[in-house]
């Protein structure tokens, strides 16, 4: 059916809700502010991890509070949703410049780019010093992904939307296969599969993101594409119905334990520990349920994103077109001002070069971090301090014919 839809309209639509933003009037407002929600719930997240005086991990059952556990969770739709669209984005290009070797092209180069990246700049921000062994992250799975998408646009789009969902809801049935059963095999099933350590050339590897389920995610986002091809209420049908068919199926397979996870829900009888197990699903790697858990809720929530505007709106829709600029800049930021916070309540500058796991939290008053409470002040204050250079780039990037500005 996306497929025939294709052939009777040639351009993509955009839904209402466009903003006076430069450059915004062929962009898609309800992407951009979906996109926008998701980096701003993800300098929550890193906020939290630079600036908590938790000694728990908010999704260990055992020790969290529902405040922690629903501060972590509400974070999971941040990288499903960017690579996602990540994947729409690159239907949207190739429908408006027409030439698949051109877009190919890109996917390659910039997908290579964010590899680097992630190699470099991301690492080197998160511990603010030359690391000794690096974290495969959103970043990479971003930029493998693209360089994998860059054949999958030669392929019918419906061939595409068969290769993403065999991924996505088949990829549980490998759970059972270990990597230290497959001898010289190891690090590719572990990069591709099953988030291990690794060395090459004595240095330490370790990919949180591996590549079979999130490949599956980008490729389902670029054939979803398609639906902004469809008329306005046509599209908003296709997105409630796609929107609560994946939220229902979550609900059905985590009642059931059936499948789709390999931590079951604990029912019955234990209070708050099993309504937050009921949502406690695996990220490392997005087994299916986490996958409906977080994209059924997004797509229901960009059926009617358009309609926000205002301050919010504005906000939003700056992040959300300069999602990786926003990205970057926003890991040095918050981890400088914990750096000059920690150094001014007494700590050693040394404490914030090593990575924010190493930090001197305790439960005593000597210990660094802050109450859940403060987090969210901080949260909200680096939000707004992104604000002004977010937009100053977005003017910038949209009111230029450089090319290169695409690539970040």
């Amino acid at each position: 059916m996306l497929e025939g839809s294709l052939s009777n309209n040639n351009s993509i639509r955009p839904d209402p809700g466009a903003n006076s933003l430069p450059g915004s009037g062929h962009r898609i407002a309800s992407i951009d502010i979906l996109r926008g929600l998701v980096m701003v719930l993800m300098a929550l997240d890193h906020t939290r991890v630079f600036f908590t005086n938790a000694i728990f991990d908010p999704t260990d059952l055992g020790q969290t509070t529902a405040a922690y556990f629903a501060t972590r969770w509400v974070t999971h739709f941040c990288a499903p949703v960017f690579v996602f669209l990540a994947g729409t984005a690159v239907f949207m290009r190739l429908k408006a410049e027409r030439d698949k070797a051109s877009v190919a092209r890109f996917l390659i180069t910039r997908g290579l780019m964010l590899v680097v990246l992630e190699l470099t700049v991301v690492n080197i921000g998160w511990i603010f010093s030359i690391p000794d062994f690096f974290f495969l992250q959103v970043i990479w799975v971003l930029g493998v992904s693209m360089i994998v998408l860059a054949g999958l646009i030669y392929l019918p789009l419906a061939a595409v939307v068969l290769i993403g969902v065999v991924m996505v809801a088949g990829h549980n049935l490998l759970d059972s296969v270990n990597a230290e059963d497959l001898g010289a095999w190891s690090t590719l099933w572990k990069l591709l599969h099953q988030p291990k350590g690794f060395e090459v050339f004595g240095i330490p590897i370790w990919p949180a993101y591996p590549l079979i389920p999130w490949i599956g995610v980008m490729a389902l986002g670029y054939a979803f594409g398609s639906l902004y091809r469809l008329e306005d209420s046509k599209r908003k049908r296709w997105l409630i119905g796609l929107g609560a068919v994946m939220t229902l199926g979550f609900v059905v397979l985590r009642l059931g334990n059936f499948y789709g996870d390999p931590e079951p829900w604990i029912g019955g009888g234990q209070g708050i520990v099993s309504w937050l197990s009921f949502f406690n699903t695996d990220k490392y790697p997005p087994s299916l349920q986490f996958l409906l858990m977080t994209m059924g809720p997004a797509t229901l929530f960009l059926a009617f994103a358009g309609r926000i505007s205002g301050l919010i709106g504005r906000v939003l829709t700056v992040f959300g077109r300069v999602p990786l600029f926003f990205y970057l800049v926003h890991i040095y930021f918050i981890h400088l001002v914990a750096l000059f916070v920690g150094v001014a309540s007494g700590f050693k500058v040394k404490v914030f070069l090593e990575g924010y796991w190493h930090l001197p939290r305790t439960a005593g008053a000597d210990g660094y971090g802050y109450d859940l409470g403060w987090v969210y002040l901080f949260w909200i204050l680096f939000v707004a301090a992104l604000y002004p250079i977010c937009r100053w780039y977005a003017g910038l990037k949209f009111s230029s014919d450089n090319r290169l500005y695409s690539y970040l």
